[in-house]
């Protein structure tokens, strides 16, 4: 099967001491990489403000992390307890978060 060019990915440039091959990543590159497909964050459109910025990227980061644990309940992977401890857990973190950045406060905290 061919590929029109405008649809084949970019590769790095082949490295001349191991031949066509492309260079492999280092672990460093390939956790950074895992790390943002797995927490990727979407862009924020709301009202800027340096704790609104905070807040969207931990809400961001608990909402992701809610799927991972819906994911492994529904798998079978943790009981329906241990998920529920889990998600207020992480609830009580955001709340924290959001108390500390003063979201939703009529004067934001300095």
């Amino acid at each position: 099967m061919t590929y029109p060019e405008s649809s084949v990915p970019d590769l790095p440039p082949p490295d001349p001491q191991q031949g066509d091959s492309p260079r492999p990543q280092s672990s460093t590159q390939g956790e950074q990489n895992l790390e943002a497909l797995m927490f990727s964050r979407s862009r924020y459109y709301g009202e800027f403000t340096p704790q609104n910025l905070a807040f969207n990227a931990n809400l961001q980061e608990f909402s992701q992390s809610v799927g991972y644990i819906c994911a492994l309940e529904t798998g079978g992977k943790l009981s329906p307890q241990e998920a529920y401890k889990k998600v207020k857990k992480l609830y009580k973190r955001l709340k924290k978060s959001k108390k500390a950045l003063g979201i939703g406060e009529s004067v934001p905290r300095p």
